[in-house]
């Protein structure tokens, strides 16, 4: 018979109206199509949503042949049907909660890991499948593939499977990805888009497998709108805003001592829940990092100036203590 799943995660965005959301970490910055892209949507709404071309021409776009999916999240369960029944799940002690949720749903063994990939690479073992976030979330460190080649190397040796989720990838300066044959990567357009409604991700490597079990019609008309401008755009719209967001990166790590490579940063703030509920009083939401296993910390994200000016003054009216840490001196 049925029997819920008893192990539920927590993920940012505002649940409440009126509140300045730095929770969810979001470009803030629209699109310049989005009106046209929404009549487009309502042109297409009558009819089943098949993307196949879309498809094919963001894979030109990309340069390499991908599966679309609605967002990480249906590649994450279809990543479960493939490959997590009955396997080794290596999870990082500190990061993003959907991994474990989807492993316990498909009955996977969980283990967890150190947040550091090298010291990763000695829990592999055969047949293994590790989930990396990168940059990892909720921190924002990211790590360039020769610091993620003894994780892959020991991937490869084990006949393991390495599942790379580059979420926010498009928000670090000089990105480059993790090359090999043991990889699947899960990209989204949520994030970097500013959009998270619209549902609209993409999985590289394994290809066959993953078209192969993924659900019929899962991206619907406003998806399937926004693929249309996206490769019309050619991804220009990231070209303008990724330095506007930068800019605001920097000024925010230099007023707040924080650091990320990501568009967020995580700050020790003694109590997470007691400073989430004083910044709501003033009218601004940022993300409280329990359910990471990080109680002392709270999450938020870069958003425009005049906004991010806001957060500023919010914290330095709460007197909250600035403490000169490392991004990752928490893991050690």
């Amino acid at each position: 018979m049925l029997e819920p799943v008893k192990f539920s995660t927590y993920h940012g965005g505002s649940r409440e109206e009126g509140l300045l959301d730095f929770s969810a970490s979001l470009n803030p910055y629209a699109p310049e199509w989005l009106d046209e892209m929404f009549e487009r949507s309502k042109e297409i709404s009558d009819r089943y949503p098949y993307y196949e071309k879309l498809e094919e021409g963001l894979a030109e776009l990309i340069g390499e042949p991908l599966t679309l999916t609605a967002g990480i999240t249906e590649a994450l369960y279809l990543i479960g049907i493939l490959a997590l029944r009955g396997r080794r799940v290596i999870i990082l002690h500190h990061t993003y909660g959907e991994y474990e949720r989807v492993a316990r749903i498909f009955g996977a063994r969980i283990v967890k890991g150190p947040n550091e990939p090298e010291k990763l690479a000695a829990f592999v073992e055969k047949e293994s499948v590790v989930f990396f976030c990168n940059p990892n979330n909720p921190e924002g460190r990211f790590y360039r593939p020769r610091e993620l080649r003894p994780l892959l190397d020991a991937v490869e040796d084990k006949g393991a499977l390495l599942v790379l989720d580059e979420a926010f990838i498009d928000f670090v300066k000089d990105a480059k990805s993790l090359e090999g044959e043991n990889i699947v990567k899960l990209r989204t357009f949520t994030k970097s888009y500013g959009l998270p409604g619209i549902r609209v991700g993409y999985v590289l490597g394994f290809t066959e497998y993953f078209r192969s079990v993924r659900m019929p019609w899962s991206i619907g008309s406003l998806g399937l709108a926004f693929l249309e401008f996206v490769i019309e755009d050619g991804f220009e719209h990231l070209r303008k805003t990724m330095p506007l967001i930068w800019r605001e990166k920097e000024r925010l790590e230099r007023a707040l001592n924080v650091k990320s490579d990501a568009n967020f940063f995580i700050k020790d703030v003694g109590d997470a829940k007691e400073t989430v509920e004083a910044l709501k009083r003033r009218g601004i939401l940022v993300r409280n990092c329990t359910s990471f296993g990080l109680p002392r910390y709270v999450r938020f994200s870069v958003r425009k100036p005049e906004e991010n000016e806001k957060l500023i003054e919010a914290f330095r009216e709460l007197g909250v203590r600035v403490l000169n840490l490392k991004p990752t001196s928490f893991f050690r």
